[in-house]
């Protein structure tokens, strides 16, 4: 399939699907790709799950991502390029923050979006855009404007919480590379070793640890287990994988391994947060 480029800051779609839709890698903008009604399948490189109205997807360059249509589906599609963050009025500091952020995010199937309060803003600001993208008035281009770069600070702020809280632009570009590697082998434990890191990135296994302390004032240690548990907790909200399967998928000893240390993290076992999800 070509690669599509895109010309202008940002463009805004709304349609109907009802065929499948296939995003390859290679174009030069993000997505944001937002259920508005329908169901079905999403994929995310090579990462499978339900999709259903609500669900919010953030797709990089980088990312292979497709849709398998199971009943008609209206999607909310946002289109923009990293020269649209720059000039999009922002703050320089902030445009540095979804900068990296943007650029850095390892994306997981299902919805993005992890706050209970952030889901409750997404809709109306969706049905604000789509109002005035159908209805143009005086100052309709400014509000849209408005009201995209609303959307794309509440994704970053939700995409933030799979990175250390102290990682930034200025960190050691080693650090990114590490957090990187981290995100792309948490399904291999035997990969996240202190010995295979330490060889892989060239840091005695004596420093390793300090090292990344020093860079983002988490243990590499605390931070593997903290991102296992956010993976943990999107397959809770957003799949139908019983807990002994989740376990097994992410590296977990077995099923009542996971129940410790997703208690000992969350406060509460896999089964009850699936009840009733934690999302603050």
């Amino acid at each position: 399939m070509a690669k599509n480029n895109l010309y202008l800051p940002y463009e805004v779609i709304f349609k109907e699907v009802e065929e499948s839709l296939i995003t390859e890698v290679g174009n030069n903008f993000f997505e944001l790709l937002y259920i508005v009604e329908g169901s079905g399948v999403q994929t995310i490189n090579e990462n499978r799950l339900a999709y259903e109205p609500g669900h919010l997807f953030l797709i990089t360059p980088d990312d292979i991502h497709s849709l398998e249509i199971a009943s008609p589906t209206k999607i909310f599609l946002l289109r923009f390029t990293d020269i649209y963050i720059k000039n999009a009025a922002l703050t320089s500091n902030n445009v540095y923050k979804l900068e990296y952020i943007l650029q850095h995010a390892n994306h997981q199937p299902g919805c993005i979006l992890k706050r209970k309060t952030d889901k409750n803003l997404v809709h109306p600001i969706i049905e604000a855009i789509r109002h005035e993208y159908h209805n143009p008035t005086l100052y309709n281009t400014e509000l849209i404007q408005l009201l995209i770069n609303t959307l794309i600070v509440i994704i970053a702020r939700n995409i933030s919480e799979y990175l250390p809280d102290n990682i930034n632009k200025q960190s050691d570009a080693k650090t990114h590379i590490l957090v990187q590697y981290i995100q792309s082998h948490i399904y291999e434990p035997e990969k996240l070793s202190v010995a295979v890191m330490s060889e892989k990135f060239g840091i005695s296994e004596s420093y390793l640890g300090r090292y990344f302390k020093k860079q983002t004032n988490e243990t590499l240690q605390d931070y593997i287990a903290k991102y296992r548990i956010k993976l943990v907790e999107n397959r809770l909200l957003y799949s139908d994988l019983r807990v002994g399967e989740i376990a097994d998928e992410l590296g977990f000893n077995d099923e009542s391994h996971l129940n410790k240390i997703f208690k000992k993290h969350k406060g509460t076992t896999p089964s009850l947060f699936r009840k009733t999800p934690i999302l603050n």
